[in-house]
């Protein structure tokens, strides 16, 4: 954690029930913090039985409130549900029937846990907001008054491996000066002998790297939420060699469930103006350079001077590889990598770094 006297200030702590949020909240309460933990409830996919969302689940819960009587911190549970349904769900929905692959984590650490919790935490006189993500924070300030940090910089974690700056590209300064990642600068197997040295009963709490609202598999929950629309399939020379049920059922490099003759095949591209997905045999046809990008956000509040070299990342579990940024006007950007990446997929995020420093980042389009 960083050295800095934060000793008596309030901090809201987003305390899901599983390993990394737990042992956050007792590095801060170790620390001098007044710490509240806030446990989120989120919307879950409707099921026949108990349909329920992973990260707020009764059993997740339960941990968290067991963890908040061993700290000795108060608990309180903030619904949002309604909010996580319009904003995250909906938006998830709507960008498979534009023919994107959104990513729904991103858009939730900017709009709901570092800014609806941010909210209310702020409204609740706290000073700073935590969670377990992996990620670190570092602040140029003149005093430990809030008010004073001149600039923040977002850099990835200690642990390369679960290191989650990739999903948080899309905050802004005004949220990260009230941000503290109490567990950026440790290792995963860190954090469980810390859990097991401050007895608190999450150390063997298992990873869920899912999309946490759905509970079946992502096909099955798109086929609930938009209906086929029946069109062609054609390879790279044009000639129509299928049909498919629903442009939303395929991501961009996709092999399994190409279900045609004479393959495999891979998804190449999605035309949705025509309802037209196309299917190459040929591997390479995946590999592209170039990259334009939307909705740019830089965090350290204003675009660098361009061109500008980075490392860039188009996937999460992606390393960073080298690119240029050439272009950048009205929140779009033109990435050029050096060497051709495979599989680039609108809707997905693209990042930037340089060094341990996280840039920024934008929606891909094409």
């Amino acid at each position: 954690m960083q050295k800095i006297n934060f000793k008596n200030k309030k901090i809201v702590v987003a305390m899901s029930g599983g390993v990394d949020s737990s042992v956050a909240a007792a590095l801060l309460k170790r620390a001098g913090f007044d710490v509240v933990g806030i446990f989120m409830k989120f919307w879950s996919e409707p099921l026949r039985g108990a349909g329920e969302n992973r990260c707020c689940s009764p059993e997740a819960e339960k941990r968290a409130r067991m963890v908040g009587r061993i700290l000795g911190i108060p608990f309180y549970v903030f619904n949002f549900e309604k909010e996580f349904k319009k904003k995250i769900v909906n938006y998830f929905l709507e960008g498979y029937k534009a023919g994107r692959t959104p990513n729904p984590c991103v858009l939730c650490n900017k709009e709901i846990k570092f800014g609806l919790l941010l909210e209310k935490a702020l409204s609740l006189n706290a000073n700073f907001i935590a969670t377990g993500h992996y990620a670190k924070i570092s602040r140029s300030i003149n005093s430990t008054i809030v008010e004073n940090v001149d600039q923040v910089k977002l850099l990835r974690a200690r642990d390369k491996e679960k290191d989650q700056s990739y999903f948080l590209w899309r905050l802004n300064q005004n949220q990260l000066k009230h941000i503290l990642f109490p567990v950026g600068g440790y290792t995963k197997s860190q954090v469980r002998a810390l859990a097991k040295k401050f007895r608190l009963p999450v150390s063997d709490t298992p990873e869920s790297m899912e999309i946490c609202f759905i509970q079946t598999t992502i096909n099955d929950f798109l086929k609930k939420n938009i209906k086929e629309k029946i069109g062609k399939i054609i390879d790279t020379s044009g000639k129509t060699i299928g049909q498919h049920k629903g442009l939303w059922f395929y991501t961009i490099g996709q092999r399994k469930g190409v279900k045609l003759p004479q393959g495999p095949f891979y998804v190449l591209d999605k035309k949705p103006k025509r309802n037209i997905l196309v299917v190459t045999k040929n591997k390479k046809d995946l590999y592209k350079k170039e990259l334009i990008a939307k909705n740019i956000n830089w965090i350290g509040g204003k675009a660098p001077k361009l061109p500008q070299k980075v490392m860039a990342k188009i996937r999460y579990r992606q390393k960073a590889m080298p690119a240029i940024i050439k272009e950048y006007k009205r929140g779009i950007a033109k990435i050029i990598f050096l060497k051709p990446q495979r599989a680039i997929t609108p809707g997905q995020s693209v990042v930037f770094y340089e060094g341990q420093e996280l840039l920024g980042g934008g929606i891909i389009q094409v």
